[in-house]
């Protein structure tokens, strides 16, 4: 039991991380030792022979081989957190967008640059992968509209493609969502508890992660440098989403329900939390270093 509910809490780091845009819950697995067998287990559930236990009713058998202990308490841990952050999070971008997308902006801009340190021997090459990354980044950003569909189909797209980043260190699931322009819209359906919208994301989130597995495995296997770099590239040209000053509307209501000049722009209020958010990854990254 000791065991299983610690586990529990470095889900709850999880869930943190991937509330947060710009920390990846990969990060914070690597971090808490759990990462090995988080990829181990999800690669379980994709094994025929595993579910074959189950048709032939062996659940104890099935449930030691999918990892079932280790899956539970972190899914509650994670399910924990997100649901109890959710709030914090709406409440921060509605009344201090700046100070908020600010912070992310250096938790994203810090994590960007840690990925390209740990690139060893770079060579001239790996630039063109970098660049494919950017345009990638700047491309979807730029492309994709203010305003996306509140459709199911797209929630199930968005579940599908957030969840993937889980398994990623250096990627956030929220990160996705903002480029999605659904961030804000998860976190008040988690706040209100819309259990069809929430329904339809969390299968989403099933189904992509386990398609989405295997082909990791499969890619960081044959061409990890590469897929790195085409990563750091489209992070660092997606920092366009996270902007403080992209949505000026929403900083004038908040301007006015702060009491301040409605063309305020906090700059060293901006400052201050995008320095704190690059102090954290930079934290991350020094207790990653000393746990491994």
């Amino acid at each position: 039991m000791k065991k299983h509910i610690v586990t529990a809490l470095k889900g709850y780091g999880m869930g943190a991380a991937n509330v947060v845009p710009g920390v990846s819950g990969g990060t914070i697995a690597l971090l808490t030792g759990i990462y090995g067998e988080l990829i181990e287990a999800i690669n379980s559930l994709m094994v025929p022979s595993v579910w074959k236990l189950l048709l032939k009713r062996r659940f104890a058998e099935f449930w030691k081989a999918v990892h079932g202990p280790f899956l539970l308490a972190l899914f509650i841990g994670i399910l924990v957190s997100i649901v109890t952050l959710a709030r914090v999070m709406e409440f921060a971008i509605v009344r201090y967008p700046v100070q908020t997308w600010a912070f992310f902006f250096g938790l994203i801009l810090a994590s960007a640059v840690y990925m390209v340190l740990e690139i060893k021997d770079k060579k001239i090459s790996d630039l063109i992968w970098g660049i494919a990354g950017l345009i990638l980044g700047l491309t979807v950003c730029m492309l994709t509209p203010t305003s996306t569909p509140d459709s199911m189909p797209f929630i199930f797209l968005c579940g599908a493609l957030a969840i993937c980043t889980m398994i990623l260190p250096g990627i956030s699931g929220s990160f996705v969502l903002v480029i999605l322009g659904k961030y804000e819209y998860i976190m008040n359906a988690l706040n209100t508890m819309n259990l069809p919208i929430l329904g339809v994301f969390a299968l989403g989130c099933v189904v992509g992660i386990l398609a989405f597995a295997k082909f990791l495995h499969w890619l960081l296997a044959r061409c990890e440098r590469q897929t790195m770099l085409v990563l750091v590239g489209f992070v660092t040209g997606s920092l366009i989403k996270v902007w403080p000053w992209n949505d000026m509307e929403a900083v004038r209501s908040a301007n006015l329900l702060g009491g301040f000049d409605p063309e305020a722009l906090h700059i060293p209020g901006a400052i201050i939390w995008a320095v704190a958010g690059l102090a954290l990854v930079v934290l991350l990254e020094v207790l990653s270093k000393k746990k491994s």
